[in-house]
This record gives C-alpha cells, sequence and structure tokens, in this order.
C-alpha cells in the first residue's frame, strides 16, 4: 500500500463493460520510490479532491473489486482508505 494525494476526476464515458459504474480518480504517490507518480486509482469509498488516501495496487486492488463479482475486472490501483489524522509527507 501507499499514501497518496487525491488530486481529480478522470472522466471517461466509454471503457470496458466491467468498468462501468466505477469512480476513477487522479492520485498523486506521496511516498517512496515512486513518490510524485500520477496513477489513476478506483474510488471505493467516497473520498474527495485533496484527500489524503491510502491505495493498494495490483492483484490485491483487482480482489477488492472482483469480490463480489463473477467477472474479471482490469482495475491496478484501489483507494482503500481516507487518511484522517494530519501527517508528515
Amino acid at each position: 500500500m501507499v499514501i497518496a494525494k487525491l488530486i481529480g476526476n478522470v472522466w471517461a464515458t466509454r471503457k470496458y463493460d466491467s468498468l462501468n459504474g466505477l469512480k476513477f480518480m487522479l492520485v498523486e504517490i506521496l511516498d517512496g520510490s515512486e513518490k510524485n507518480k500520477k496513477i489513476v486509482a478506483v474510488d471505493t469509498i467516497g473520498a474527495g479532491r485533496g484527500d489524503r488516501v491510502i491505495i493498494t495496487q495490483g492483484s490485491s486492488a483487482r480482489a477488492i473489486l472482483e469480490e463480489n463479482q463473477n467477472q474479471k475486472i482490469p482495475v491496478d490501483a484501489v483507494i482503500v482508505g481516507i487518511i484522517d489524522e494530519d501527517c508528515d509527507f
């Protein structure tokens, strides 16, 4: 998992069928070797612009979305938490 800041929405009116209904957000990674890298993550918890969030990536991200569905979902990053406490990054 990594810590990131939510910096904007990503709108995609046409996309792979299993992605319909998902909210895409642009996040900037705040720590580690990928610091300042921007990626698209699926928001499953209702985060908002400016929030610092926890992101999970790879098979863990897919597992969260596929948990209650019978199809494979092509997702590489999911927002799994909003950081409440003010932290130094």
